[in-house]
């Protein structure tokens, strides 16, 4: 369809699955939006929620998905918002059932159009090669999952069904956003230099709050007003591609050349050739012009022709992680942590293959030592070692904890913890063993 306005308002309410509700809240109560896109899905994200799905086969979803839809259904409906999201994780059949539930508890009727087909786990042989390792899948451990990232042609059916919620697992993030585009302003998938511009337009919004100031701000260098209220941003896309960014009035944050310039940039590569399974972008002729307070123009993305392969995103079962912390402070502190270290590696000492000692607030970042900079006054040490299993990772916590009384003088605040680990890998599969599928609901 084409939109009689040529133009259309998309904002993005979520950058990641842990953001806060009340931005998109926000955006679908005065942002007189035409689309919200939550973007919530990354590579880890999606293997631990398969990892939820095998263990109750009605879960799987995002955690956040029932408050974020309780918030959300009655703005969306009030003010006819049409809802891109992602949230259905490894499990968007189950995520839509949930949403229905939601809507008829709150006496709503909505549509809901579930995108599926990314989960390529029957698919995979193992013997294909990671991109990361060069070896096969399987050299990495035992696998668990392996979701291939879909594009705007998997969601296009499922926006023709007119449904004001749209779900799906892996999609390419910048494809929830170029997808309403393609939709409503006619735009051909064919287009390389149209599609790498909404491309642009995508990845400038997926990461929410990042464009508004938040990851940006640097006080005294790089300030940020009102950041414990930052706005989320919307964008006003005309037919032809150009687009502008800007935020709800009134919300906190910064949107200026400078915070668009390192979101432009944020997980990039080759600004020359960024992959997406719509088109490989091409970054580097876009222009960012500021045209009014919290308002910037981006125009000038391109691109080549799509290919012929789309990544997909393996998770694997890398074992445990166990983890000690304690701190201490005052004179000679990291003195009394590096002895404290040292005790530990010398308990643990050939039972992990991988035992990781930090130091942190001297060394733990950047894992050397700066003699310019003076003693610290207080270090908190971290003790971490992979394991096979939980019983064996818990040794790293339980030495950590012994030093309370076995270590070094004023030893406080110990922490213990046994995590499960999910490891993630990635290789390409072609285009044409994938087949996405569209299911409606209606509540």
């Amino acid at each position: 369809m084409t939109n009689n306005n040529q133009s259309i308002r998309i904002g993005c309410g979520a950058g990641f699955s842990g953001d806060r509700l009340e931005p998109a809240v926000i955006l679908a109560q005065q942002g007189n939006l035409d689309y919200l896109v939550l973007e919530c899905l990354a590579e880890r994200t999606i293997a631990l929620a398969q990892k939820r799905k095998r263990q109750n086969p009605s879960s799987g979803y995002d955690p956040l998905l029932e408050r974020r839809m309780e918030g959300l259904l009655p703005h969306l409906l009030k003010n006819n918002v049409r809802l891109i999201t992602n949230m259905g994780a490894a499990n968007p059949l189950a995520a839509a059932q949930k949403i229905a539930e939601i809507a008829q508890r709150l006496k709503l009727s909505v549509k809901i159009a579930v995108v599926t087909g990314d989960d390529v786990f029957g698919q995979l042989s193992g013997a294909e090669v990671s991109l990361e390792t060069g070896k096969p899948l399987t050299s990495s451990g035992t696998l668990i999952s392996a979701n291939a990232y879909l594009g705007t042609d998997a969601i296009l059916p499922a926006l023709a069904t007119e449904a004001t919620v749209i779900i799906t697992g892996r999609v390419a993030d910048p494809s929830l956003f170029v997808a309403p585009l393609v939709h409503e302003l006619g735009w051909s998938l064919n287009d390389a230099n149209q599609i790498g511009q909404g491309t642009v337009i995508g990845h400038l919004l997926e990461c929410a709050g990042q464009l508004t100031g938040g990851y940006f701000a640097d006080p005294g260098r790089k300030d940020v007003p009102d950041m414990a209220r930052l706005g989320h941003p919307f964008a006003d896309v005309s037919i032809n591609g150009a687009a502008i960014f800007s935020k709800v009035t009134g919300t906190g944050g910064l949107l200026s050349v400078a915070t668009a310039k390192e979101q432009l940039l944020y997980e990039v590569m080759d600004p020359s050739r960024y992959f997406t399974p719509d088109v490989i972008a091409d970054f580097t002729q876009v222009q960012l012009e500021q045209i009014g307070p919290d308002q910037v123009k981006a125009s000038g993305g391109c691109g080549h022709p799509r290919p012929d392969t789309l990544k997909v995103s393996v998770g694997y079962d890398a074992g445990y992680t166990g983890e000690g912390e304690i701190s201490y402070a005052g004179s000679n502190a990291l003195g009394r942590a590096k002895l404290a270290g040292a005790i530990v590696q010398e308990r643990l000492q050939g039972q992990f293959a991988d035992l990781r000692v930090d130091y942190i607030g001297s060394t733990s970042v950047h894992r050397t030592s700066f003699g310019t900079y003076p003693e610290p006054y207080e270090i908190r040490l971290r003790v971490a070692g992979r394991a096979t299993t939980p019983q064996q990772a818990a040794l790293v916590g339980e030495e950590v904890e012994a030093l309370y009384t076995n270590g070094p003088a004023g030893g406080g605040g110990a922490r213990k913890y046994v995590h499960e680990v999910v490891g993630i890998v990635s290789t390409l599969m072609a285009r044409d063993k994938i087949h996405p599928e569209v299911t409606v609901f209606q509540s």
